[in-house]
Formats: C-alpha cells, sequence, structure tokens
C-alpha cells in the first residue's frame, strides 16, 4: 500500500554532518506524523525526531539543537539534517509515516502505519 524509501546514511567522522532523506509512496491521501527512530545495536528503538502535518516538531533530547527534521509535503518526503554528529549518535535510522489511505476513487480508506527498511549511520573516526 504505502512503501517508503530511505536514503543519506554513511559513514560519518564526528562532528560532520548527514541529511536523511524518506519518500514516501502508494496509496497516500495525506501524512498526519512522519519522521525517525534509530536502533542502536543492543538497544531498543527510540524516537529521533517526528513532525506532524500540522507543523509541530519534536526531538530527543540528546539531538536537540544539533538535528532539524523538515518536510516536504506535496513530496510526501521527510529529512533529517544531523549536525555536530557524535559516536553515540550510531545507528540504523527508520523513516516512518502515519497515513490516510486512498482507494481508486481518490477518497479516504482507512489508516496505516508504515515504516522504511532503515539506513545505516556510522559515526567514527
Amino acid at each position: 500500500q504505502v512503501q517508503l524509501v530511505e536514503s543519506g546514511g554513511g559513514l560519518v567522522r564526528p562532528g560532520g554532518s548527514l541529511r536523511l532523506s524518506c519518500a514516501a509512496s502508494g496509496s497516500i491521501f495525506s501524512i498526519n506524523d512522519m519522521g525517525w527512530y534509530r536502533q542502536a545495536p543492543g538497544k531498543q528503538r527510540e524516537l529521533v525526531a517526528g513532525a506532524t502535518s500540522g507543523g509541530s516538531r519534536n526531538y530527543a533530547d540528546s539531538v536537540k539543537g544539533r538535528f532539524t527534521i523538515s518536510r516536504d509535503n506535496a513530496k510526501n518526503t521527510v529529512y533529517l539534517q544531523m549536525n555536530s554528529l557524535k559516536p553515540e549518535d550510531t545507528a540504523v535510522y527508520y523513516c516512518y509515516a502515519d497515513v490516510l489511505l486512498m482507494n481508486g476513487f481518490a477518497k479516504i480508506s482507512g489508516t496505516g502505519s508504515f515504516w522504511g527498511h532503515g539506513t545505516q549511520v556510522t559515526v567514527s573516526s
């Protein structure tokens, strides 16, 4: 029904920057909440940042002031600009989207939550 494709991960030195992108496609009427989680080895998945369609933004305390989330609603895309990266930011980053689904008649047919496959971010010297 809905596919999320992430890009932009990689290896970066401490203090460096990366920009993640996530594009949603499929039977989408609109997207309510969209954002990023991450999971480091041996740890639980945690929320990094979220962005509602109304413009609200929320961040994990550990990334406030360093990461910025933004959305392009026309493209169903969310971005995560990550600056001043630290080794503890190393994780697989997963995009998520809470979607109003659309049927073949362009009408709302339900809701769903969807995840991307993840992109690896490694911060190391």
